[in-house]
């Protein structure tokens, strides 16, 4: 078997973290390919690297003494390599990324440095081979992943590599400058390395054990998910459930690699495990809820709009005119809503508007601000009868006022509009009657 581990930030903190990821990976043979984050957070008050390194790399830009920071970059990695009676040095490596800072080298190479570093103490640390990211993750010039050449290179290069440490996050262009993925982007190289090697799963290690079923900022000790579909995770991701980047799921989906989120703290916990199917039945109706406030429904009204061709597109392009996408567009005989977020609407409000106007010719324009949408995602839910009936029920017991529900065709989720007042209140209510109360 062989498995492609990648360790988070809160993971890599410090050397106490360290070690534990250590003995994780030495803890099975099958560990062979290793893709660290920068260290990150060692109590709440604390700063991650990555945001030291912006910092320190902006300071540098407009001619300020960046050094004394960057020396406070390097302290945090050398008490790393001390707290792990190291005899490693990393003197050179700040000399070299001093000097690039000075010749302004860019803000994706100075961020990719925590990953960079981490990845040469790991791979010290572990007696394995340090595979630059720069040399093995692909992007175009325009700075778009290009995953066939990547997966082409990182095979190749570890072709009769046993085992090898990848850093995550960043990789490079054709001119040889680095360039990094968006904020999280080590889930991605993870992924990608997974896809090289064609591993039998990928554990993705983290400080949470595995995907809770809510947000544990609103449902205490929410339930772990056990098991999660891919087209799932994709939902309540796009919803805001953020313990793994939403791209990561799609070079190991189209290998079908499975995915395992565990807790570097709790290694004992089985976490979730994400497929690309499963037979196995879920614990609940409900997979998970996620959600997001900050919307504002612009609700269209027109007599007999079913019957005329093209006016949803007439509507929609008033909105990719001014560059806004929508969330959801639920329709009835006479009415057209479109969901879209707020804080993008309100500066360019009165020209969709008049757009809106323009082409489609509508009776009457509602706009209805500060509202929540809620995703209830599951794979049970198809094969249960009146699932909507009880989030209805739900949330009339609380008093809440639904807004807007909307189903997708394949009964994976079912989208609830509420007012942000409502929010916390309604995901209480769903989560309670279908894990806690079951009724």
């Amino acid at each position: 078997m062989t498995k492609v581990v990648k360790f988070g930030g809160s993971s890599l903190a410090n050397a106490s973290q360290f070690s534990k990821a250590g003995k994780i990976i030495r803890s099975e043979e099958s560990r062979k390919y290793v893709v660290p984050s920068a260290p990150g957070k060692r109590n709440p008050k604390d700063t991650k690297v990555t945001d030291m390194l912006y910092r320190c790399y902006e300071m540098a830009e407009a001619g300020e003494d960046f050094m004394p920071l960057l020396k406070k970059i390097q302290d945090r990695f050398e008490s790393i390599i001390n707290g792990l009676n190291m005899p490693l040095s990393l003197s050179g490596e700040f000399g070299v990324i001093a000097e690039n800072f000075r010749k302004k080298a860019g803000a994706d190479y100075a961020a990719s440095r925590g990953e960079y570093l981490n990845g040469r103490i790991m791979a010290e640390y572990l007696d394995y081979e340090f595979i630059d990211a720069a040399d093995v993750i692909c992007f175009r010039e325009d700075g778009e992943f290009d995953a066939e050449k990547t997966d082409e290179v990182l095979s190749k290069r570890l072709e009769g590599c046993s085992c090898a440490v990848i850093p995550g996050f960043y990789g490079a262009k054709e001119d040889g400058s680095v360039k990094t993925f968006s904020r999280g982007g080590s889930d991605i190289t993870g992924s990608i390395v997974a896809k090289a090697v064609r591993a039998d799963i990928y554990e993705n290690w983290t400080d949470v054990s595995g995907f809770l079923i809510a947000d544990p900022g609103i449902i205490d000790n929410p339930e772990v998910i056990k098991v999660i579909t891919y087209r799932e995770l994709r939902e309540l991701s796009y919803m805001g459930a953020t313990v793994l980047h939403e791209d990561a799921v799609f070079p190991v989906r189209k290998e079908g690699i499975p995915i395992n989120i565990r807790n570097t703290n709790k290694p004992e916990d089985p976490g979730t495990l994400i497929v690309e199917s499963t037979c196995r039945q879920p614990d609940y109706t409900i997979t998970g809820i996620a959600g997001k406030k900050g919307f504002v429904a612009v609700n269209i009204d027109k007599d007999m709009m079913n019957s005329e061709v093209g006016f949803g597109r007439k509507v929609l392009s008033a909105f990719e005119d001014h560059g806004i996408s929508f969330e959801h567009v639920p329709s009835g005989i006479d009415t057209l809503t479109v969901f879209v977020h707020q804080e993008e609407f309100e500066g360019k409000e009165q020209q969709v508007l008049s757009a809106i106007h323009r082409y489609a010719q509508p009776d009457s324009i509602d706009l209805e601000g500060n509202l929540a949408l809620i995703a209830v995602v599951g794979r049970g839910m198809r094969s249960t009868r009146g699932t909507a009936g009880r989030i209805f029920s739900a949330l009339a017991h609380v008093n809440v006022n639904v807004k807007m529900i909307d189903q997708g065709s394949s009964e994976l989720n079912i989208i609830i509009g509420v007012q942000n007042s409502d929010f916390e209140t309604a995901i209480r209510a769903i989560y309670d009657i279908f894990v806690v109360t079951q009724i």
